[in-house]
């Protein structure tokens, strides 16, 4: 295929997606980031009706209790979010699929299920959740992000046919949930920037002149617009988390197998050292919550081999004591601040504080987490593990069409690691993880309350949210990944150019921490969301998601 060719045919994607909005429903001019840098709130609710405005403004446990009860119909939801994600996809390009007629039909047979059964389908009846174009739902395409894959089953797991769904996708739907659309996402998943040749670039909605992330950055920019109360995304480096983060949501990056991600698309599949792993964004903790615990509800481990046989863990005498209990108790945390490559900018120190500042007047402790294993070791057996295909499963893809890759995309053509070089680097991770595991023991010595540290407070990223091309240190993310930890994001404040200025005297410990300082700019940076995650121990899920609420909600009291 020539350049003209798959410029073309992505081109045609996209004008094919545009196409299937109501014309009621387009806009008749997208602003300039000078004329509307945050096109979130007020905004975009101009172009919305009172109605949708209160749908659309509503939490998923908000709209559950409506919807459950009968008094939201799940078709008048469905509309409102169809119309909201439209707008969304407009302002700033983040969806790859739409089936909004369909997803009205099944919102009309949850209603008819209410109307002769006199109860909801299940706990998520009438909820509209979105999906990041991994997932396989029927009768809609999968391309994540590729020209080569558009109207082509060209992926080892796509659709066999028409019919064919990823698992979570068939636990949704028995769940009542209403599916409507499908998400943007970087060619190649390995990007903390949403790019591809058929939408272009996603914007960040509070701020367009930075990025949503990635790689789960359509779900963050839709989410953030309000055009979806929770959708889900996968997370191999932080590509939830990331997100997240950059557009002001909740977030939680579970440890692999605890949600199933069974038939779904994906990059360097079979690299089984650091699995992806799949996870909600939402606007509240509450949201997240109710999505995992209702999944974990459908016993997924009877469906995907590679899920572990874990109910949701609610009772005190459960493996993971009741974090909700220990709340009337003193907690310890450990704070990085800095993890010994790069520093972060000033709106994520302030962020940080703020948390350890919240956490403290409520009583707790904070420690400096100091481990044994050098952040920076970790960070290169990441970067090894990614590399063990030499970049051959991706650069396969763009071969397809003969597309040009997006530049900020972490692959490049390198020598195949051999079984040798593999087995040593998987020998290398679980001594690492060994040695953390230890030291995050030995905190019990210090945390001032005779137990390990309950949760680390660190940045996700050195920016609030990275300017397009200038995504430089993943350090901040990627060692939950190689750890396998369980991580909430939660958003704590906005930049503000009055307060956020930049450093006086920086010394960089190396380059790269140079160039994150030297691309902060406060004019530019100003308004832009800014988040922090907690990180918990591996299999946490039910503990980092009372945390996430606790936290958060005191945060913003």
């Amino acid at each position: 295929m020539s350049k003209t060719d798959w410029k073309q045919k992505g081109k045609d994607k996209a004008e094919s997606v545009l196409a299937l909005i109501k014309p009621e429903w387009k806009l008749e001019k997208i602003p300039s980031v000078e004329e509307q840098r945050d096109v979130t709130g007020a905004y975009i609710q101009q172009f919305l009706s009172k109605e949708e405005v209160e749908i659309t403004e509503t939490d998923a446990v908000g709209i559950v209790t409506k919807t459950t009860a009968g008094t939201w119909s799940a078709v008048d939801v469905a509309k409102a979010f169809c119309h909201r994600a439209a707008l969304a996809h407009q302002l700033v390009n983040c969806l790859h699929e739409i089936f909004f007629e369909a997803a009205i039909a099944d919102a009309e047979r949850a209603d008819k299920y209410f109307a002769e059964h006199k109860k909801p389908i299940g706990p998520l009846h009438g909820l509209p959740v979105s999906l990041k174009d991994q997932f396989h739902v029927k009768d809609v395409e999968t391309h994540m992000g590729y020209v080569g894959w558009i109207g082509t089953k060209a992926k080892r797991d796509m659709s066999k046919d028409g019919d064919y769904e990823s698992e979570m996708v068939k636990e949704l739907r028995s769940l009542g949930a209403t599916l409507y659309c499908k998400t943007a996402v970087p060619h190649t998943l390995m990007c903390g920037e949403t790019i591809n040749n058929i939408i272009g670039y996603c914007w960040n909605p509070k701020n367009r002149n930075l990025a949503c992330g990635g790689s789960s950055g359509g779900e963050g920019a839709l989410i953030s617009l309000r055009g979806s109360p929770a959708g889900f995304g996968t997370d191999i480096g932080g590509s939830i988390r990331i997100p997240a983060a950059f557009n002001g949501l909740y977030g939680i990056r579970p440890s692999a197998g605890r949600l199933p991600y069974e038939g779904m698309a994906n990059s360097m599949e079979g690299q089984n050292s650091i699995l992806s792993v799949v996870g909600p964004l939402a606007t509240t903790p509450g949201a997240l919550k109710l999505l995992v615990q209702g999944l974990i509800g459908t016993k997924p481990w009877l469906h995907d081999p590679l899920t572990h046989e874990i109910p949701w863990r609610d009772d005190a005498d459960s493996a993971i004591s009741d974090p909700l209990r220990r709340f009337t108790q003193q907690l310890s945390f450990g704070v990085i601040r800095h993890d010994g490559a790069c520093a972060p900018m000033p709106p994520v120190a302030r962020a940080v504080e703020i948390t350890v500042h919240t956490l403290k007047k409520l009583g707790h402790n904070v420690i400096e987490w100091k481990p044994t294993v050098p952040h920076s070791k970790i960070t290169d057996i990441c970067t090894k593990i990614w590399s063990f295909d030499g970049g051959a499963d991706c650069i396969a893809d763009f071969e397809l069409s003969g597309e040009e890759p997006a530049p900020q995309c972490l692959i490049e053509s390198a020598p195949q690691a051999n079984a040798t070089e593999i087995m040593a680097a998987n020998i290398t991770q679980r001594e690492i993880q060994k040695d953390y595991m230890e030291y995050w023991n030995s905190t019990a010595e210090i945390s001032g309350t005779g137990r390990p540290v309950d949760a680390v407070i660190s940045p996700l990223a050195p920016f609030p949210a990275a300017r397009p091309q200038q995504y430089n240190y993943y350090g901040y993310s990627v060692w939950v990944n190689v750890l396998d930890y369980t991580s909430v994001v939660i958003p704590v404040t906005t930049v503000d150019k009055s307060v956020d200025k930049k450093a006086e005297d920086f010394k960089a410990v190396n380059e790269t921490d140079q160039k994150t300082q030297d691309n902060y700019d406060p004019e530019i940076f100003d308004g832009a969301y800014v988040g922090v995650q907690l990180v918990g121990r591996r299999l946490e899920e039910e503990k980092m998601l009372a945390l996430a609420k606790y936290v958060g909600e005191a945060i913003h009291a």
